[in-house]
């Protein structure tokens, strides 16, 4: 589920109009309604925070959109397979929303992350694992 959606289901749990989660969360309607429906992400990580609080959720869930591949870590590996996918998605969620690197050292390291993906993938078909 994308952010946007997110923040739409939490508001509408809450019964809450785009006004008032704006207000609520310390931002102007239409930065709020841009979340929601344009697909744009607050470039503060303190909006996170405050949106997080509002709904009463945790800031890792409105930073990450890959609760499928969790999901299937944890039904494929189990609960260390669930475990280990989430530590993988916060911590390369911090590395690309906040950490230090510059964008030529984050665009090295997603390439680094695909090649890893493909060389495993190559090494599965060779032993006759699919994934």
């Amino acid at each position: 589920m994308k952010f946007g959606e997110k923040l739409k289901a939490l508001r509408t749990e809450k019964r809450l109009s785009q006004e008032e989660a704006a207000r609520a969360a310390g931002i102007s309607r239409r930065a709020y309604g841009s979340y929601e429906q344009e697909g744009v992400y607050p470039r503060n990580r303190e909006i996170y925070v405050r949106l997080a609080a509002l709904f009463g959720c945790d800031v890792n869930y409105l930073l990450t959109e890959d609760e499928d591949f969790v999901s299937l870590a944890g039904e494929r590996y189990g609960a260390s397979g669930r475990r280990q996918a989430e530590a993988l998605v916060r911590e390369a969620t911090a590395l690309f929303a906040g950490g230090e690197l510059n964008d030529e050292d984050k665009d090295e390291m997603l390439r680094a992350i695909q090649d890893a993906y493909w060389i495993a993938k190559e090494k599965n078909r060779k032993y006759g694992k699919e994934s």
